[in-house]
């Protein structure tokens, strides 16, 4: 089946900015409440976010096998069930609907109040009900640079780095949409030169910049997911910014991983962009050596162009950009990473989301995340207003942006943009 959407021509009669993330080529999913406080599932085009539900009801997903109630509810999970022919199907209509030369809704003005909204009318939520999350460590720049850091330079990367995609299981309950504000965890750690912990907020908090994957329903209990089939089990990416504690991270971490440093908020950017948007957008990954096992090897172009930045805005000030990286630096792809997560014959579902660890590139300035970028705090990172950060302060906002660019069209994701609070006081 064809992806009409893709079509760089192709022009909608919803006026979209040049510079905006939302053209008709992307048509992302999401979760949102409207002004008359119903959530539904939703798309958005420029800077209008539209009601699928609404659109169902008045007939224009007419024959495509859709449930009455598909996007009358508060999560993606049920559309993402159907499979990747249905979410083309609906794509492909959604751009059919909204092309410049459509004159059916685009001359209905009593339905373009039921279906459209602009953005500042609506308030984005969590666009998936997150059953289990996993996170990666696959940036070979971002691996080797905290090995450095912290073992023998000679060893950065662990034996099996080149070997397998390495991942640990997070926690989902604590993944939250853009805007939602972040509290400095509490926690223990061990200060330098110091024999036993203390408790109290952590001082070195930093942000990941990194990228996440939606699943579909992908395999039954015992059955891995061969590797030239994973991508039609990835409904689509957000952007992820998957906070830690450096310091509670450094006292916990051995033996058995992450934890508390991890679990206290990961942020996702609100609209799910689908593997089909970005399909224009596909180019090299690097070089893997040594071979992968059989298991993990891939043919053809796997990995995906897309432009990623980070922003610090201090209370009261201007955002900084700090770091400016790219998803095509990425060592393990997508598909390396879900196939190897259930060769085991783990069982994946509807709305597991898999983060793809930090994103570094090979120039400082590529970093991401503030253990990079200001080198363990030994190089401070300026700010637009002359002050400087060596982790993020107290009122700090993070906010990442990912998007690509070909052919004269850019799509994106959006932002995810996060306050950090003050800890809460432990009594």
């Amino acid at each position: 089946m064809p992806i009409k959407t893709n079509d760089p021509s192709k022009k909608s009669w919803i006026s979209v900015d040049s510079n905006s993330d939302f053209p008709i080529q992307n048509i992302p999913f999401g979760v949102f409440l409207t002004r008359d406080d119903i959530i539904t599932i939703g798309t958005r085009i420029g800077n209008y976010a539209i009601d699928l539900g609404a659109l169902h009801q008045l007939g224009y997903f007419d024959g495509i096998p859709l449930t009455d109630d598909i996007f009358l509810q508060d999560s993606l999970n049920d559309f993402i069930s159907d499979g990747k022919k249905t979410w083309r199907l609906v794509r492909n209509r959604i751009s059919e609907i909204f092309d410049i030369n459509n004159s059916a809704l685009q001359n209905n003005e009593e339905h373009k109040k039921i279906v459209l909204f602009t953005m500042e009318e609506v308030e984005m939520q969590l666009p998936v009900l997150i059953g289990d999350y996993t996170d990666f460590y696959s940036s070979k720049e971002h691996a080797t640079n905290v090995g450095t850091m912290f073992r023998d330079p000679a060893n950065a990367l662990m034996p099996n780095w080149l070997h397998i995609p390495v991942g640990y299981h997070g926690r989902s309950s604590t993944i939250i949409p853009s805007g939602t504000p972040v509290h400095r965890p509490n926690g223990q750690t061990l200060p330098k030169g110091a024999e036993t912990p203390v408790f109290g907020p952590s001082r070195l908090v930093d942000f990941e910049l990194e990228t996440a994957f939606i699943t579909t329903d992908a395999n039954v209990l015992g059955e891995p997911i061969p590797i030239e089939e994973a991508e039609d089990y990835i409904f689509g990416m957000v952007v992820f910014n998957d906070w830690s504690a450096r310091d509670i991270q450094k006292w916990e971490y051995v033996p058995l991983g992450p934890f508390l440093a991890k679990n206290f908020a990961s942020s996702i950017s609100p609209w799910i962009v689908t593997l089909d948007a970005l399909e224009p957008y596909r180019t090299e990954s690097p070089v893997q050596e040594p071979t992968p096992l059989p298991y993990l090897q891939q043919k053809g172009s796997k990995s995906f162009d897309i432009n990623l930045e980070v922003d610090i805005t201090p209370e009261n000030g201007e955002p900084t950009t700090v770091s400016k990286s790219n998803f095509k630096y990425m060592y393990w792809t997508m598909a390396q990473q879900l196939t190897h997560h259930t060769i085991n014959g783990c069982k994946v579902n509807s709305g597991d989301m898999m983060g793809s660890g930090t994103i570094s590139g090979p120039t400082p300035d590529s970093y991401g995340s503030m253990l990079e970028l200001s080198w363990q705090g030994t190089k401070p990172v300026p700010l637009a207003n002359g002050e400087t950060r060596k982790f993020i302060e107290d009122n700090d906002t993070v906010t990442l942006r990912g998007f690509c660019i070909k052919d004269g069209v850019r799509i994106g994701f959006g932002e995810v943009s996060t306050k950090l609070l003050p800890a809460v006081t432990i009594k």
